[in-house]
């Protein structure tokens, strides 16, 4: 075989994890090479054609803080923008962005190649090479290529099978082939393999669609961008339409139930609980009347558009039939059937926080491999392995986020401590900490981050500086400024409110929930330069101020535990007390510190008392070793 060049580190994967990691690592200085089945499906949106949405767009902005690209690229592509739970609390608020597919890819494929230290090989990778448990490099069928580190990033292409109906054929999505080879190499490495499965619903030709009989949904204007460096959205920006499903659709689809590969049994992998196939939701839900369906454009110049809402994996003479039930889809025409997708994933507890595999050093895995759903949850992961990758030739400490600095933080340690046997999906929920971790702060919270890894620039970073600036500013001013009664009670009765009887300062007004800052703004405007972003922030941090501290105090507490560390290789079972079931979930995740061993499944505060002592006793002894 072919020896070919050697790199500093390999990304195995051209999607969104694949991307996300090759940029960061060659950004860092680091040779590295992303390998692709086809350079044409680069940054492909395999599924939906959007990014964004609830908690995921706290991933998105998390990822643009720290120098990653999806929030750029989101941009450039963006065909609708959204803010969503605009009437609820900034803990909750997100942005949603509908993408023109084609240019999201284009975009993305050109980041790849304007990064000097970055090769793309069009090249299916079959093995990993391992020398003494320390990744060596990897083999294609026409050469080897050494490299240092490895990433793995490949998406539902891990010995994948696509249903349709009871036909099945092997593939890693729609015609393209599966990596079967590479799972195998994985598998024979000791790795704890499992199956998942996830799918998509049929695109439609826009000729066949009435939309005149749909409620449409049109986008904020102007745009809300994704990113924080974006200026300006250029690209026309088109409309959303929902119809829904009805008495009919659910007839159809309980009369041929046995045809769905999901009920005959012919398809073993757990799919998502939280974005179940139309199959699912008629099944679960039996007294429902109906189920929304958005109609998304998949881009500017395509006739398609994506069904959201009706995931299936029926024969396709009955999806035509489920389709053609629908108001406004009388005549619709399938261009694509929908389909399910069986993979492989490797076990996430068999990681560490930094993403690198505890069997095999130099060996990171990134985004669905990890039984994560969404590009999102990929891309994050992707920026994280890639950054520790870099790390760890540079002999550096591993870049880990904890649950209070960023929902990243959240995602990889539900995964490493957790687990997953079902498509894992980030939520506000899963956050503990998230009136801290709001989409509008992810620069105030990670941006120095970013600039200390290389990946953000001094002049972008100077712009946070001033930023910061500007909001302490702001509210020195509104603590200090006061008002005259003659001057706001026409302000605050025509809002509801009570007038005030003697001045009063523009910080006690605005903590008003009636009052906004544009109603202080009225009668006292700030001075100039003070820009949007900086009157959003004074707002939260005045409003929500009694919240944020709270929280704030609760994650100090938790950062206390959480640094507290338990040394590698710590043995559990000597501990007198625990029992053999949580002895074997210990070392199974090998937790890197106390918060962390809390959070495994099944570990009780009971035992959590035997582990710190033991921890503080193990300590001790060590001390007195060194004295």
């Amino acid at each position: 075989m072919k020896q070919n060049r050697d790199y500093d580190i390999i990304v195995i994967g051209a999607g969104h994890a694949g991307c996300e990691a090759a940029l960061a690592a060659a950004r860092m200085g680091l040779s590295a090479a992303v390998f692709t089945m086809s350079l044409d499906s680069i940054g492909r949106m395999s599924c939906n054609p959007a990014i964004g949405g609830l908690a995921k767009s706290h991933l998105v902005k998390e990822i643009d803080a720290l120098g990653g690209e999806m929030a750029k690229i989101t941009d450039k592509a963006g065909i609708q923008f959204k803010i969503l739970n605009k009437s609820k609390g900034p803990a909750v608020r997100a942005t949603r962005v509908q993408a023109d597919r084609a240019l999201y890819s284009k975009y993305m494929r050109l980041a790849l190649e304007a990064e000097p230290w970055l090769d793309i090989k069009q090249e299916i990778v079959e093995k990993i090479l391992v020398d003494k448990n320390r990744v060596a490099g990897i083999t294609t069928p026409e050469c080897s290529y050494r490299a240092r580190a490895l990433i793995i990033a490949t998406g539902t292409f891990l010995n994948g099978l696509i249903h349709i109906g009871q036909e099945s054929s092997p593939a890693g999505r729609a015609g393209e082939p599966p990596s079967i080879n590479l799972s195998k190499s994985l598998a024979g490495l000791g790795f704890k393999i499992g199956r998942l499965k996830t799918g998509t619903p049929p695109r439609l030709d826009k000729h066949g669609i009435d939309f005149s009989v749909m409620d449409i949904q049109d986008g904020d204007t102007p745009p809300p961008a994704m990113s924080l460096f974006t200026k300006e959205i250029t690209n026309p920006q088109l409309p959303c339409y929902i119809t829904h499903t009805n008495e009919r659709t659910h007839k159809i689809i309980l009369d041929n139930l046995e045809y769905s590969p999901l009920y005959s049994g012919k398809i073993t992998g757990i799919g998502p609980r939280y974005c179940p196939s139309i199959e699912d939701k008629i099944v679960r839900f039996r007294d429902k009347p109906g189920h929304q369906l958005f109609l998304e454009p998949e881009g500017i110049d395509s006739d398609e558009y994506y069904a959201n809402g009706i995931s299936t994996s029926l024969p396709l003479e009955v999806q035509i039939k489920m389709v053609r039930s629908i108001k406004g889809l009388e005549n619709a025409i399938i261009n694509k059937p929908g389909y399910a997708i069986e993979y492989d994933f490797v076990y996430p507890t068999q990681l560490k926080p930094a993403l690198e595999t505890k069997l095999i050093r130099g060996l990171f895995l990134a985004g669905q491999i990890n039984g994560t759903s969404g590009y999102e949850e990929a891309a994050a992961q992707g920026l994280i392995a890639g950054i520790n990758a870099a790390l760890q030739l540079e002999k550096k400490k591993p870049f880990i986020l904890g649950r209070h600095e960023a929902y990243i933080g959240v995602l990889i340690d539900d995964l490493v401590t957790k687990g997953t046997k079902e498509p894992y999906r980030m939520f506000t929920s899963r956050a503990e900490y998230r009136l801290l971790l709001r989409q509008d702060n992810a620069d105030l919270r990670l941006m120095g981050k970013g600039h200390n890894l290389g990946l953000i620039n001094k002049k972008r970073f100077n712009a946070l500086t001033g930023k910061i600036s500007a909001i302490e500013a702001e509210l020195k001013r509104i603590k200090s400024t006061r008002v005259k009664p003659e001057i706001i009670n026409p302000v605050l009765t025509g809002l509801g409110g009570s007038p005030i009887k003697e001045d009063a300062v523009l910080y006690r007004l605005l903590k008003r929930p009636e009052v906004k800052y544009a109603d202080i703004a009225e009668v006292s405007p700030p001075g100039s330069g003070v820009s949007q972003d900086v009157i959003n922030q004074v707002e939260i941090l005045t409003k929500y101020k009694g919240y944020v501290r709270r929280q704030a105090e609760l994650a100090e507490k938790f950062k206390k535990v959480e640094e507290k560390a338990i040394p590698e290789g710590f043995i559990y079972k000597g501990i007198n007390g625990l029992s053999k079931e949580i002895v074997e979930k210990l070392e199974e995740v090998r937790p890197v510190n106390l918060g962390q061993a809390g959070r495994i499944p099944g570990v009780t505060p009971a035992a959590m008392s035997l582990l710190m002592i033991a921890v503080a006793r193990q300590e001790r002894k060590q001390g007195k070793k060194l004295n």
